[in-house]
């Protein structure tokens, strides 16, 4: 497929960007993510810093729009992931992961952002590769992901009270370690109505 093209694209906390062939490589610094943590603690576990200093990739989008990518990385550190995003500023936005959780599993995870964020587990998956999706229809936004790029499953539908513009594109995260690479293919933007929000399509 043709590759992402980055004359289209900015940054939000600019990193290094790179091609493998169709493959778009975006390096996640350490130590980096969106998240907003505010006073969620526990006795144990591990909970995510209260950050928003991950590479952000995007384009400006009006009115509604379908996009998805295949995603990958090497899964080194805990929440490392490469991520789908929707973004109207730091404190208002969501996400859709390919994550390194918690749980010892390498799962889809969405979390959304009005202020403070919120944070759910989808299913694991056990190959190495997912397609992360995200729709939007008016202020209503659905996230889905793909295990071959042709059925697609949903993971969540939420509404967020943005503006008719968004920023939207794709994230390198890692929240607990030290970085790497994460791998971005299959780039598709739609500027076009779902019919089915449920189905994402």
């Amino acid at each position: 497929m043709t590759r992402i093209d980055l004359t289209q694209f900015s940054w939000l906390n600019e990193s290094q960007a790179r091609f493998e062939k169709d493959t778009l490589i975006i390096d996640a610094p350490a130590k980096t993510d969106f998240f907003c943590n505010e006073g969620f603690v526990s006795e144990t576990g591990v909970s995510p810093d209260n950050l928003s200093n991950a590479p952000f990739l995007y384009q400006e989008v009006e009115g509604d729009f379908i996009m998805h990518v295949e995603v990958s990385h090497p899964f080194a550190d805990l929440y490392d992931a490469a991520v789908l995003m929707v973004m109207e500023n730091e404190s208002l936005w969501a996400k859709a992961c390919f994550e390194n959780t918690d749980l010892g599993t390498k799962a889809v995870v969405s979390v959304v952002t009005n202020q403070t964020s919120d944070d759910a587990n989808g299913p694991t998956i056990e190959q190495d590769t997912v397609w992360l999706q995200v729709a939007r229809v008016g202020p209503a936004f659905s996230f889905h992901y793909s295990l071959d790029g042709n059925q697609f499953d949903m993971m969540r539908v939420f509404n967020l009270p943005v503006s008719s513009i968004v920023k939207v594109g794709l994230v390198a995260q890692a929240p607990d370690g030290q970085g790497g690479p994460r791998f971005f293919k299959n780039f598709l933007l739609e500027k076009r109505t779902v019919k089915n929000l449920r189905e994402g399509k």
